[in-house]
């Protein structure tokens, strides 16, 4: 039940967080699709304006003309002067306008006959735009806009199929090619572009503009607000795989503390039972009249008490470690003699299950510093877990050999072997194998957690490699005297 409501929970946190990040990609998008509408209706509008500030300047330059009489025969109507800067000043004085209208009023045949050989026979672009106006309109449109950027311009003719003026230069005089400017795939591809002297008969051509940092200009608004969001998202995901971590965690340390308190009553049940049984015996009449069976009952009551009394150590021990209250007495201490005598002392469980117990010391310098007992003790759980987990008739070997760290002991079995899953947490308090509710190896699951805090404590090492079905090498690294 446990498991369910700790998988539906999770589930619920991935559903919310995944729902998070969905809204924060959707949002972004829909601030870059806002900011790319918005930066184009700008970009047209500038265009727009600018084509009619050039028609503006046309009539304009037209009503002087003709105040100046240069439309006084019907063959001059098709002759008309470049166009000077002068003329631009006249953009932002309606009045003039209205003066030159008020001033012609009487002239109203020759105007129209003006306009209409214009439409019919309009003169070539280069001829109808001024380059100053057209730069100095771009620049102050695009200024009023806040669009503070490089950019490409040039105006398109129809007549030429080709640019005729790009960046404030003539690209195309009197239909030869005047000069070569840098540009014209942009601008032939540019989305931005806008009909010129659109009251001709047919347009005679467009004016296009190309923003090389478009993107740049497009995100720049939503930069911070980006990475805000990313930087939050990633809080978010940290803590969430943070949460997760912590919850398996401590599922783990749950399991294993079940485990513990599961092994724990086996590991004392039996020697509780045992010592309750030897002391009924002792009170029985029959027996008290026997000495030897009551020494055998005493003997059997210390055996079990020495049992139960070295679990607890072991349980004392990890706490200390865990307090670090552990005090070692160093001495020099040679592991070969340290080895040999937890050999002697063990290969008497070895014998009682067939099994074999091999030497293979090599180490020419075995002489290490540290604390004599809790270096046998770890050579002991070594070797009490390779017994452990060998299934029948156990191989065990023990081997030793200088390396440019120090003396490495190595104790090999044949048994069943560790998991690469199983082989994150061995060391952990507490940890066991899982082996269901079999009792078969016993043990409160301390045995590699004291070895690598010993080890570690002697600033050593402590390393594993195994395979399932094939055993297991445990190898400790001390450094030597």
């Amino acid at each position: 039940m446990n498991s369910l409501r700790i998988r539906l929970i999770i589930g619920m946190m991935t559903a919310a967080l995944v729902g998070i990040i969905c809204m924060q990609i959707y949002w972004i998008g829909w601030n870059i699709r806002l900011n790319e509408e918005q930066f184009d209706k700008n970009v047209y509008t500038i265009l727009n304006r600018v084509a009619e500030k050039i028609e503006y300047y046309e009539d304009i330059a037209s009503l002087e003309n003709l105040k100046r009489g240069l439309f006084s025969t019907p063959s001059a109507q098709s002759a008309r002067p470049v166009a000077h800067r002068e003329h631009a000043d006249s953009l932002s004085k309606n009045s003039n306008l209205i003066d030159l209208t008020r001033s012609f009023e009487g002239n109203a045949t020759l105007w129209e006959y003006m306009k209409v050989n214009q439409l019919i026979a309009p003169p070539p672009l280069t001829e109808r735009i001024p380059l100053d106006l057209l730069k100095e309109a771009l620049r102050e449109e695009l200024s009023n806009r806040g669009i503070e950027t490089p950019y490409q311009y040039g105006v398109y003719s129809k007549t030429h199929s080709s640019f005729v003026i790009m960046n404030g230069h003539y690209v195309v005089i009197d239909n030869t090619p005047h000069i070569t400017v840098k540009g014209f795939n942009s601008l032939y591809n540019s989305p931005y572009r806008v009909s010129l002297f659109s009251k001709d008969i047919e347009p005679p051509g467009y004016l296009a503009i190309y923003f090389p940092d478009r993107t740049r200009l497009v995100f720049g608004p939503i930069w911070k607000s980006l990475l805000l969001s990313l930087a939050f998202t990633g809080i978010i995901l940290f803590c969430f795989w943070y949460t997760i971590q912590v919850i398996y965690r401590q599922k783990k340390v749950s399991e294993m503390k079940t485990d513990f308190i599961n092994n724990m009553t086996h590991e004392f049940k039996t020697p509780i039972a045992t010592i309750s049984l030897a002391a009924d015996s002792i009170l029985n009449p029959m027996v008290v009249r026997e000495p030897e069976k009551i020494a055998r009952l005493v003997d059997i009551i210390r055996q079990e008490n020495r049992r139960m009394n070295s679990q607890v150590e072991r349980v004392l021990q990890i706490a200390q470690i865990d307090r670090n209250e552990v005090q070692l007495h160093i001495a020099e201490v040679n592991m070969h003699h340290l080895i040999q005598q937890a050999v002697a002392n063990f290969s008497l469980q070895i014998e009682k299950r067939d099994g074999t117990l091999q030497l293979d010391l090599q180490a020419s310098t075995p002489v290490v510093k540290g604390d004599a007992t809790h270096l046998a003790s770890v050579i002991h759980n070594l070797l009490d877990n390779a017994n452990k987990y060998s299934p029948e008739r156990p191989q065990i070997a023990v081997r030793t050999r200088n390396t440019s760290k120090g003396l490495a002991i190595a104790v090999e079995d044949k048994g069943v072997g560790i998991s690469k899953e199983a082989r994150k947490y061995i060391f952990d308090k507490f940890y066991r194998v899982h082996t269901g509710n079999l009792h078969d190896v016993k043990g409160f699951g301390l045995g590699l957690s004291y070895v690598k805090a010993i080890v570690e404590a002697h600033k050593g090492t402590v390393e594993v490699r195994s395979e399932v079905g094939k055993g297991s090498t445990f190898t400790i690294t001390l450094p030597t005297a």
